[in-house]
């Protein structure tokens, strides 16, 4: 266990280290300025009279609960979506230079297994990650509820799907990193794998424009790959306090991860280092 912890800890320094940690808290930090200076809320009586942006003050028919609702979804948007592809090309190189000769051979030299070794870095990356979107998006839950009033506990489940997704897409950098020790594969094929997943989200509509045998592709991939994309309507919906009818693309989504750290494990234990 000491040894699983160690790595954990090294982990950690190291993101902090290379400024990953230090990059992605002062981003989500700026945003929770924003959220707290720029945008003013007059709340009467439970009831939203007016809001104010840098000051100005801005006309709307919605209610309060729909503005705290609508400024919530947009930053678990941007959080899944900018943050989750910030996250990856910090967090890629870190994998890779883990495998340098020299590096490995220094961690291998310990008292530590293969599989700890892996399952130490991995689990820093997550947690690091885990506290970052915590940190953000709890911030925003917190600072949107006191001004308005309006207490909506299921936004924080955003934060475990947006955690989930990004260490499903880190499982495909420790699968390509283990196989080719290459950042630049790794992080194109992860981004690549989350273009894809735009159209995948489109299958019920784009499959019956094709043919029997590119239907069954399209559907093939869409039952194989990700759906990284798909999965942003699930964390809308927990911002929205709107119920998720489908919970499929997110548990198809973890099993890819699955396969991958699976794989990854299998060759990153058999490799020649």
């Amino acid at each position: 266990m000491l040894p699983l912890l160690g790595i954990f800890d090294l982990t950690l320094r190291e993101l902090w280290a290379k400024k990953v940690i230090m990059g992605l808290f002062l981003v989500s930090t700026l945003v929770l300025l924003f959220v707290s200076f720029a945008l003013n809320l007059d709340v009467v009586e439970g009831s939203l009279a007016s809001f104010r942006l840098f000051g100005s003050e801005a006309e709307t028919d919605m209610t309060l609960e729909d503005l705290v609702f609508a400024v919530e979804s947009v930053v678990a948007g941007a959080a899944y979506w900018l943050g989750v592809l910030l996250a990856l090309f910090s967090a890629a190189p870190l994998f890779t230079t883990l495998l340098d000769e020299g590096h490995i051979d220094l961690l291998l030299s310990k008292p530590i297994s293969r599989p700890q070794l892996l399952a130490g870095h991995v689990a820093g990356v997550w947690g690091a990650m885990l506290v970052l979107v915590t940190y953000l998006l709890g911030g925003v839950w917190l600072l949107m509820s006191v001004k308005s009033g309006v207490w909506n506990p299921r936004f924080l489940l955003a934060i475990l799907l947006v955690v989930a997704l990004f260490a499903v897409m880190y499982g495909v950098v420790v699968l390509l990193g283990a196989w080719t020790e290459s950042t630049a594969l790794s992080l194109i094929t992860t981004y690549g794998l989350i273009f894809v997943s735009l159209a995948l989200a489109g299958v019920k509509q784009i499959t019956p424009q094709l043919s029997s045998t590119g239907a069954a592709v399209f559907w093939t991939a869409y039952h194989t790959l990700p759906n990284f994309a798909e999965v942003t309507q699930t964390v809308g919906n927990l911002a929205t306090g709107d119920p998720v009818t489908d919970w499929y693309p997110f548990v198809s989504s973890l099993l890819f991860g699955a396969v991958c750290y699976a794989l990854g494990a299998w060759i990153f234990a058999r490799r020649d280092f």
